[in-house]
């Protein structure tokens, strides 16, 4: 039920000023469909994006890449493809205020004795999904080690014969003001989908971060999710923005 963000644990991160305005973000190389990763930062204007595109692609006319455009507009969305860059998919940021209802379900904080319980869930879960699959104790470790990582936020759900059924990990942007929630990754066990577990999960992460006084929250999920997309508008998330992903084939 949850979307990902492009991760930069795959390669090496170069910052190149391609404009006196603006810094592209690129990851790379890497083995696999992208060479090179490429992410505009927030609030780059139109010949911001077109500068650095043109640039890269004078200097890597024959690599493939992924390129990610926050906030996508119609314009910056028409720059990318006047340069064969194809946009192939859509992830939403979907926003709601706090408190919303109760979850009516009891969870409890994340031990690492659950973490090879929680490995096997995820990626059952996500196991066709291009970041949060496969993941591996040594990945998820050092998520652990981010500053903004809290145990107590990552909240799972046992059934009445204590197998884990789902997980709702959830995240504080302290940076932001006011401070912003997020649902970080949630999902449930695929032998417990279809029980309305999902719903009354997300909720549970709702309420986790509301009692740690937050009164907004967020999270990312694929635009095509439709399944995903109804539980979180039923509880009251609307779309705040588009990230959009696109891909170049030389």
């Amino acid at each position: 039920m949850r979307r990902a963000r492009p991760r930069g644990d795959l390669g090496f991160a170069i910052l190149s000023s391609y404009a006196s305005t603006v810094t592209l973000t690129i990851v790379g190389p890497k083995e696999g469909e992208h060479r090179w990763v490429l992410t505009m930062p927030d609030g780059s204007g139109d010949a911001d994006l077109q500068n650095a595109l043109d640039t890269w692609l004078a200097e890597h006319p024959n690599d493939t890449a992924q390129l990610w455009l926050n906030q996508v507009n119609a314009r910056k969305d028409a720059i990318a493809r006047s340069v064969r860059f194809e946009p192939y998919r859509d992830l939403w940021q979907l926003r709601c205020s706090l408190p919303q209802a109760p979850s009516g379900i009891r969870t409890r904080a994340f031990t690492a004795n659950d973490t090879n319980d929680f490995l096997r869930v995820n990626n059952r879960a996500f196991h066709w999904h291009p970041e949060q699959g496969r993941l591996t104790a040594e990945r998820f470790r050092q998520t652990t080690q981010e500053s903004w990582y809290r145990q107590d936020g990552f909240r799972l759900l046992h059934n009445p014969e204590n197998r884990l059924a789902g997980f709702c990990w959830t995240k504080i942007h302290k940076n932001t003001s006011p401070q912003l929630g997020e649902i970080y990754v949630i999902a449930l066990d695929p032998d417990f989908v279809g029980r309305g577990l999902g719903k009354a999960l997300t909720l549970a992460g709702l309420e986790w971060l509301s009692g740690a006084g937050l009164e907004r929250a967020m999270l990312y999920v694929e635009a095509d999710n439709a399944a995903a997309n109804a539980t979180y508008f039923s509880i009251g998330f609307t779309k705040h923005h588009t990230n959009r992903a696109y891909r170049y084939k030389p």
